[in-house]
C-alpha cells in the first residue's frame, strides 16, 4: 500500500530568552561577535564552592510578556520558557486556530530547581510551616507547559519532554511528527531551563563536568578547544511556532526556515559518558539526515553541541567524522558564548542555527583557538565564516545518552 509523503513543517515564529539577550537579533549579534557572557554568580553565596560563574539571563524585564505578578509564581524556568513561548506567538502573528487543534511541547531537564532549593532552606530554616504553598505548582517540571497553554488558551495537549540536555531538540521533533500526522495544526515547541542555584553547582562541580576558571569566566567555556576543562552552567529558553507549510502560507505567514529532518538515539551506555567512538550520535544525525532526504554532502554548517566537556566534545568529533569523512562542512559550537543551558540548549542552538543559515554566515565559536589532536572537523573561531545557502545540522546529546539532531533548511 502507497503511504503519502509527509507534509513539510516550518518555522513561523522564534522567541529567546539566554544571557546574550531577549531577542534573536541580539543573540545573533553575541554569537556573530563570539562575545563569552560567563561571568562570576554575584547574586549567590559561593564562596565555598569549587564553581563560582555562570551565564545569567540578560535583558528580561524588556520583554513585559508576563506581568510582576504572575511572575512571583513562577520558577524562573516557566517564566523564561512562558516568556520566549509568547514572543514567538507574537513574531508569528499570533495564529489563533482552532484551541482543539494546537499542542503545546517544553523541553526541561529539571523542573523547578530555584524554587524548590529555596523552599528546602525555609523549611531547615523555619520548619514546615514557611514552605510556600505554591511551591509544588511551581517546581512541577510541566508548570511551563501548562503556564503557555493557558495563557494562549490552547486545549490540544501540552506535554513536556525530559531527555536532559537533548530535551529542546528533541522537543521541536515531536512537535514536527504532530504536525506531520495532523494531530495538530499549530504547535509551539523549545525548552526552558533554570539551573544557575548553590546546590546544582555544588553538584555538577562534584561531578567534574564543569570548567573551574573562576578567576577569568570569559574564556572558561572552549568547545573543542585542546584546553578545555569543563562547560559553563546557564540558563534561558528558546521557543519556535511550527505549522505545515500550506497552513502557513494559507494564512500569509513568512517561515523562517523549514525543520526538514529529525533524529533520535540512545547510547544506552553510561549515564554520564557517551559513547567514546560516537556512534549512538552518530546515529542520530544519520537518521536526521535520512528523514530530511539529503546526504551529507547537502549540509552547509554544523551546529555542534559542543560542551566544553574533554569527552562529550572528543565523542562528538568522532561521530562528525563517521558521518561526514574529510568532508566534514564548517562547525560552529554556541556554547562558547551562551554557556550549557541543559534543557534549553538544543531549541536555544536550533534558532542560532536558523538564524546562521539566513545570514548566510557561521558564527566563530568562542575561545577555541587550538583544536584537539585528532579530532578531524572544521571549527570555525576568531571571525564569522561566509557560507553558500544551505541545509543546516543542528546537535544536542545529553546525559543518560540521549542523542538528538535537527535538519533545518531554507525556505
Amino acid at each position: 500500500m502507497a503511504t503519502s509523503t509527509p507534509p513539510p513543517v516550518v518555522i513561523t515564529g522564534i522567541g529567546v530568552v539566554t544571557p546574550a539577550g531577549c531577542t534573536p537579533g541580539a543573540l545573533w549579534a553575541a554569537l556573530r561577535a563570539g562575545r563569552s557572557t560567563a561571568a562570576r554568580l554575584t547574586h549567590l553565596d559561593l564562596d565555598r564552592h569549587r564553581v563560582r560563574i555562570g551565564c545569567r539571563v540578560s535583558g528580561l524585564d524588556d520583554v513585559g510578556l508576563v506581568g510582576a505578578k504572575d511572575a512571583r509564581r513562577m520558577d524562573p524556568f516557566a517564566l523564561y520558557g512562558t516568556t520566549a513561548a509568547l514572543a514567538a506567538h507574537r513574531d508569528a502573528g499570533a495564529p489563533a486556530p482552532d484551541p482543539h487543534r494546537t499542542a503545546v511541547v517544553v523541553g526541561n531537564a529539571v523542573g523547578g530547581r530555584a524554587t524548590s532549593d529555596l523552599e528546602s532552606a525555609h523549611y531547615s530554616e523555619h520548619g514546615p510551616h514557611r514552605v510556600n504553598p505554591l511551591m509544588p505548582l511551581m517546581t512541577m517540571p510541566n508548570a511551563a507547559a501548562a503556564q503557555i497553554a493557558m495563557r494562549l488558551a490552547w486545549t490540544g495537549p501540552a506535554t513536556t519532554i525530559a531527555t536532559t540536555c537533548a530535551s529542546g531538540a528533541d522537543a521541536i521533533g515531536q512537535a514536527r511528527l504532530l504536525l506531520q500526522t495532523h494531530r495538530a495544526d499549530v504547535v509551539i515547541a523549545g525548552g526552558c531551563e533554570s539551573t544557575l542555584t548553590p546546590v546544582t553547582l555544588a553538584g555538577f562541580g562534584n561531578l567534574n563536568a564543569v570548567s573551574l576558571r573562576n578567576d577569568e569566566p570569559e574564556q572558561a567555556s572552549r568547545p573543542f578547544d585542546a584546553d578545555r576543562d569543563g562547560f559553563v552552567m546557564g540558563e534561558g529558553a528558546g521557543f519556535v511556532v511550527l505549522e505545515r507549510a500550506d497552513d502557513a502560507r494559507a494564512r500569509g505567514a513568512r517561515p523562517y526556515a523549514e525543520v526538514a529532518g529529525y533524529g533520535a538515539t540512545c547510547d544506552a551506555h553510561h549515564l554520564s559518558m557517551p559513547l567514546p567512538d560516537g556512534s549512538g550520535a552518530a546515529g542520530a544525525m544519520t537518521a536526521a539526515l535520512t528523514d530530511a532526504g539529503l546526504t551529507p554532502a547537502d549540509i552547509a554548517h554544523i551546529n555542534a553541541h559542543g560542551t566544553s566537556t574533554p569527552h562529550n566534545d572528543r565523542a562528538e568529533a568522532a561521530a562528525l567524522a563517521k558521518v561526514f569523512g574529510t568532508g566534514c562542512p564548517p562547525v560552529t559550537a554556541p556554547k562558547g558564548v551562551l554557556g550549557h543551558l541543559i534543557g534549553a540548549a538544543g531549541a536555544v542552538e536550533a534558532v542560532a542555527a536558523v538564524l546562521a543559515m539566513r545570514e548566510r554566515e557561521v558564527p566563530p565559536t568562542a575561545n577555541h583557538h587550538r583544536l584537539e589532536p585528532g579530532m578531524d572537523i572544521d571549527v570555525v573561531h576568531h571571525r564569522p565564516r561566509t557560507i553558500a545557502s544551505g541545509p543546516a545540522l543542528s546537535n544536542s546529546f545529553g546525559f543518560g545518552g540521549h542523542n538528538a539532531a535537527l535538519v533545518v533548511a531554507p525556505v
